[in-house]
């Protein structure tokens, strides 16, 4: 759940004790293990670390206000989370870390990015902090770069296409006159087709 807390420190007082404790010991491999170029942060209601503006200027490009995300923690209604952004485009860290998981007798329950748990047991930390270790700011920048690069050239690509069945749809609704056009003299030629026998009906009168 997203959070109005200003700080970090701020967000982990707010939280029950057993919930407080737990994202602690979490927050502390963070600190230990994770580039030393990145910052703690409240990002979008929810704590972690990110890479600040002076490490990469552009920042999110869903908010450029914001840092580059990195990695962060939250505490939500029913479980808590764990969040390694950088597994979103690198396979192989993925890859790695969810065998590596599993390898330490742990279940995983992870969605693309976010690994929910419900205790502090059921997170293997060594795990976590070789990952933390292995997901370094300029590799974080640079498979970021690549994907989101991709994916504004992807967008380019479709748009032609786009253009070009919008405009094929709209030459067959309307071989020169618009589809309202055309909806205008349907009606039309069934209101004079109503009137016709009310005419016929005057004449014989």
């Amino acid at each position: 759940m997203q959070s109005k807390a200003a700080t970090v420190d701020e967000y982990m007082a707010e939280l029950p004790p057993e919930r407080r404790a737990a994202l602690e010991v979490l927050r502390d491999v963070f600190r230990r293990n994770i580039d030393t170029s990145a910052v703690e942060v409240m990002g979008y209601g929810l704590p972690g670390f990110a890479i600040p503006h002076g490490v990469y200027p552009p920042g999110y490009h869903c908010d450029p206000s914001q840092p580059l995300p990195l990695a962060g923690w939250a505490s939500q209604k029913q479980y808590m989370s764990l969040y390694l952004f950088c597994l979103y485009c690198d396979e192989k860290l993925k890859a790695w870390f969810t065998d590596a998981w599993r390898k330490a007798g742990k279940k995983l329950d992870m969605g693309k990015g976010c690994i929910r748990f419900r205790s502090i047991d059921d997170v293997p930390l060594d795990v976590v902090a070789e990952c933390l270790r292995r997901m370094t700011v300029k590799r974080t920048i640079e498979l970021y770069e690549r994907e989101f690069k991709g994916a504004r050239e992807r967008r380019a690509a479709t748009k032609p296409a786009r253009k070009s069945s919008r405009k094929a749809a709209s030459t067959k609704a309307r071989p020169g006159s618009s589809a309202k056009a055309v909806a205008r003299k349907k009606v039309g030629k069934k209101q004079v087709a109503r009137k016709k026998p009310s005419t016929r009906a005057a004449a014989r009168r």
